[in-house]
């Protein structure tokens, strides 16, 4: 269920039964960040929109899992260039249903559009607010998604996203830096 506070262990719990397993996250602040991946996560806006104007192109989503007990429903994802599949962002997002209208409950859980771009087009009220900063050391599978032989640093941000005044949706979002 939402809160005010991310919890970055409990997000990333939701599929992985070790953080470690994830990757190794260390907070950091803007000033540390290297420019693209500055440009990309620091910033209180969504992240399909911000991807998709720093690559001049549209991205489609990729659920990798899903799950949902009553009202809470959270998904990891791939964020991917519509023109050629290339990862652009992988994410884990946990959000409550009771602070959406039921059609756009049903389009997420038909898990074809991001979720950024579903509240928009739905005109849901949404502020979307920064939490913190990661560099982030990857594990296999997030090293595997980005294409990565051998791990090397990525970034990632931890954001809240408000739906019609109530915390409604947890994100982790992480892009590699090429």
């Amino acid at each position: 269920m939402p809160a005010e506070r991310i919890e970055l262990e409990t997000l990333v719990g939701l599929f992985f039964s070790q953080p470690d397993q994830f990757g190794e996250f260390v907070e950091v602040d803007a000033e540390s960040l290297p420019e693209t991946p500055r440009r990309l996560l620091a910033h209180n806006h969504h992240m399909t929109v911000t991807v998709e104007s720093f690559h001049g192109e549209p991205v489609e989503v990729e659920v990798l899992e899903s799950d949902a007990d009553g009202e809470s429903y959270w998904r990891k994802i791939l964020l991917r260039r519509a023109s050629d599949g290339g990862v652009v962002q992988f994410g884990i997002v946990r959000l409550n249903f009771r602070y959406v209208d039921p059609a756009v409950r049903a389009e997420i859980e038909q898990q074809d559009t991001p979720l950024g771009r579903v509240l928009i087009e739905h005109n849901v009220l949404r502020k979307v607010e920064l939490h913190s900063l990661w560099r982030i050391m990857p594990g296999e599978e997030l090293s595997r998604h980005f294409g990565l032989d051998s791990p090397r640093v990525v970034y990632g941000r931890t954001a809240l996203i408000y739906c019609n005044g109530e915390p409604a949706v947890e994100l982790l979002e992480v892009v590699p830096e090429n």
